[in-house]
């Protein structure tokens, strides 16, 4: 078998206030292969978030190990590209210059990636609006111009950080299925964090389910599920672990099943 891309390694993290410590995470492992989807799953408040963030080098952790490649992880990381659940965009450029803000900022070629932008906003359904200011755009449309300056660069490392959590329902049902279809096609290593259980079965190669706070993984999960995965054509078996991950809530007293 192949080693890991990424390693975390008996991790926590403990917050400082003012007169207390908080354990958010505690004694988390686990690893990601390359080319996999991992979908992180759990209750508010778990530490979902912080994981993301301590992989990205965005927030130390204080104990453990997290390695991506052969490389420790100890400042923020840049081979990477992250989706976060408000798309940010610069309202005085248009979405072609939205997209190629992450080439701007790593001084890249941009003849060279500029038909990789135009690429990818076809790709998502925004052919024709590379002019556009984001004032003109829907919510929804906002997130896919945030898909695609998160990959337009070719970043090995693809973080999602609840990106359909502002949107409508109908939204985010058709944004997981173009980020579906851009992970199929582009094959990155993606790491998904969300609370929903269907979105995370229904994207993932495998769930890590966390507790409560403080954040430990309570079961990890294998998604053996055909892909791609239609919403209209899911099998019973993803009814099954959708079932499965809600009766770990139960269990741990986060959701109440019972009438």
């Amino acid at each position: 078998m192949t080693e890991p891309f990424i390693r975390l390694r008996n991790v926590e993290k403990t917050y400082l206030t003012k007169d207390s410590t908080i354990l958010a995470v505690d004694d988390v492992s686990f690893d990601i292969y390359e080319s996999e989807f991992i979908a992180i799953v759990g209750p508010s408040g778990c530490g979902k978030t912080t994981i993301l963030k301590m992989l990205a080098g965005l927030v130390s952790y204080t104990k453990g190990e997290i390695w991506i490649g052969d490389k420790r992880v100890t400042r923020p990381q840049t081979n990477l590209g992250i989706i976060f659940q408000d798309a940010v965009m610069l309202d005085w450029r248009d979405v072609l210059s939205n997209v190629m803000l992450q080439i701007d900022i790593r001084k890249l070629d941009k003849s060279k990636y500029r038909p990789r932008a135009m690429e990818l906003l076809k790709d998502v359904g925004l052919e024709g609006f590379e002019r556009k200011k984001p004032y003109e755009l829907s919510g929804g449309m906002r997130q896919r111009v945030s898909i695609c300056r998160a990959l337009v660069h070719d970043p090995p490392l693809l973080l999602m950080d609840e990106p359909f959590g502002a949107l409508d329902a109908l939204t985010r049902e058709q944004i997981s299925m173009d980020i579906q279809h851009l992970w199929m096609e582009k094959r990155k290593t993606a790491l998904l964090i969300t609370h929903s259980i269907p979105e995370a079965v229904l994207l993932a190669d495998r769930v890590i389910v966390m507790t409560p706070r403080p954040g430990r993984i309570a079961e990890i999960m294998e998604i053996d599920l055909p892909r791609p995965r239609r919403l209209d054509r899911l099998p019973e078996k993803f009814n099954e672990y959708a079932g499965h991950i809600r009766q770990i809530f139960q269990a741990s007293g986060v959701l109440a099943l019972d009438i």
